[in-house]
This record gives structure tokens, C-alpha cells and sequence, in this order.
């Protein structure tokens, strides 16, 4: 099953402008809080990565806010969400 997701903390400014930009183009997502070192080692084994958020749109690692951002200007974005 397709799905969208974020690993994302609390009061991280990337993850809010992460989740408006999801939002604002109508797109379900499921947060995945990381707090402990277990859930870093989990991000950084599935990502590669050890920053949040990670996002992830029908089950493809986009990356960070820049790089969904990004994703959204080239139309990258909606070509993933229409597979």
C-alpha cells in the first residue's frame, strides 16, 4: 500500500513548512515522531540521513523540506502522486 509519510520532531520549523505544503496541495500524511536514539538509527538506516523531516510520498524517500520543495516547483511532486 502506497503512503505518505514524515519523520519529523516537535518544534521543527522544516517539518511545519513540510506539512503546509502537503497540506496546501491536499495531501494525507502520517507523522512519525523521532525522539530517541532507536528512532534516529531507524531514519538513518531507511533515509541515509540523520536530519528530519524525511519525507516520504507514495513510499519514495522525496528527502528534506528543500528537497520536496523542489520537488513540488519541477512538478517531480505530482508525477510521484499520479503513480
Amino acid at each position: 500500500m502506497k503512503e505518505n509519510m514524515i519523520y519529523c520532531s516537535d518544534g521543527c520549523p522544516f517539518c511545519q513548512q513540510a506539512y503546509q505544503l502537503l497540506e496546501s496541495k491536499g495531501i494525507p500524511f502520517k507523522k512519525y515522531y523521532v525522539k530517541t536514539p532507536d528512532d534516529w538509527d531507524k531514519v538513518t538506516k531507511k533515509t541515509g540521513r540523520n536530519t528530519v523531516p524525511q519525507i516520504f510520498i507514495n513510499n519514495v524517500h522525496i528527502g528534506g523540506f528543500d528537497d520536496l520543495s523542489a520537488a513540488d516547483a519541477s512538478g517531480k511532486l505530482d508525477k510521484i502522486l499520479s503513480q
